[in-house]
């Protein structure tokens, strides 16, 4: 895959870059999908039922409102997410269980890390738009990241 500063260079003004909030946490350093988004509140119901179906190497995008209270990810999900297919996450939110994260051969962008797990309600949202980082990602857009950032284009790219 191409460094994200080559995407921005090939793609100026076609793509839109998150502001710099996020670490690599995961196995992949390098990730790139289609985005499926996720709108949650500390309750990760949604990012669960999702990670235990197809992935088809997409990326699941997950609005967590920004909140470090509590995890929206942990090495449980993850492990089902592998295992269906999925090339990563980036959570505008917590996670935990960093060390087995980043032994897995998954993309994980985060805010921060956070032991606490969610509370399971069933609450959220599924394939809406979200914004945060300055950017309004869609279901559908594709998303590439890495250690110098994440970029978001509303059709693919040559990565």
């Amino acid at each position: 895959m191409k460094s994200t500063p080559d995407l921005c260079d090939a793609y100026e003004g076609g793509i839109s870059v998150l502001e710099p909030l996020f670490t690599n946490f995961g196995g992949r350093e390098r990730f790139y999908g289609e985005v499926v988004t996720v709108k949650c509140f500390e309750d990760n119901s949604k990012v669960k039922e999702l990670a235990g179906t197809a992935g088809n190497n997409r990326v699941m995008v997950v609005d967590g409102g920004g909140s470090l209270r509590r995890a929206l990810l942990g090495d449980m999900i993850a492990a089902n997410a592998l295992a269906n297919g999925w090339a990563g996450f980036v959570i505008y939110g917590s996670i935990r269980d960093v060390d087995e994260l980043g032994a897995m051969d998954l993309g994980v962008q985060a805010l921060a890390t956070n032991p606490m797990k969610t509370e399971k309600k069933g609450i959220g949202d599924i394939d809406v738009a979200v914004t945060f980082a300055g950017v309004t990602i869609h279901p559908g857009d594709f998303i590439a990241c890495d250690n110098n950032g994440i970029v978001v284009s509303p059709v693919a790219l040559d990565v």
